[in-house]
């Protein structure tokens, strides 16, 4: 998905906006608020802080398995904390410890309670569109120096969680919201059959 381990976590786990208003018609919170629009969603999300940790770091963030080791784009992750402050998702990443996998390719365990290096990034842009119904789904393509990713994602009727799938830009396809919901499968990345779980949950609170 990235060149290092430190772009995949950021570049994974964002959804960052692009010269839009994030105050045009926000929700401010209020579950009854029609998220309807990128707007709205930017509105939503301000300020907030966004968590991943425990069951709700997918098997396979990004599209590849956190047990396996992938050198520098290796999966595992112990938390991710996001915060969108304007037109930047700020993240910070702490990462796993991948045991018994000492070589590229070889299957391990994902350690998710040792912390092995923390990072933090900001966000460049990102575009939302195709929003369906109240944020049922929305499409996002998300641009960093170098590379890019895309895919889709939801926020609960609850407004408790923000689901995001994301893969590597030109990796995969069905991965948007004409193609399902997230974690609706059908997904193809690097041409073959994708039947992993890739839907990073984020825990939403002030």
């Amino acid at each position: 998905m990235i060149k290092t381990a430190a772009m995949m976590g950021v570049a994974a786990m964002c959804l960052v906006g692009c010269g839009s208003d994030p105050a045009g018609g926000g929700s401010s919170g209020n579950p009854e608020a029609k998220l309807d629009s990128q707007a709205k969603i930017e509105g939503f999300l301000e300020g907030k802080e966004l968590v991943m940790a425990g069951d709700d770091i997918p098997t396979h963030p990004n599209g590849y398995a956190r047990d396996v080791n992938f050198a520098q784009a290796t999966q595992c992750y112990v938390e991710v904390n996001m915060q969108l402050q304007g037109s930047n998702f700020d993240v910070k990443s702490k990462l796993g410890t991948l045991e018994d996998a000492p070589n590229s390719g070889d299957v391990g365990s994902c350690d998710m309670q040792t912390v092995s290096n923390e990072l933090e990034f900001a966000s460049t842009s990102y575009v939302v569109e195709n929003v369906e119904g109240d944020a049922e789904c929305f499409d996002f393509t998300v641009t960093y120096p170098g590379f890019g990713q895309e895919g889709r994602g939801a926020i609960s009727a609850d407004r408790g969680e923000l689901l995001l799938e994301i893969f590597f830009k030109d990796q995969g396809t069905g991965i948007r919201c004409g193609d399902g919901l997230p974690g609706a499968g059908g997904i193809t990345l690097n041409g073959m059959p994708f039947d992993g779980d890739a839907v990073q949950v984020y825990a939403i609170s002030e």
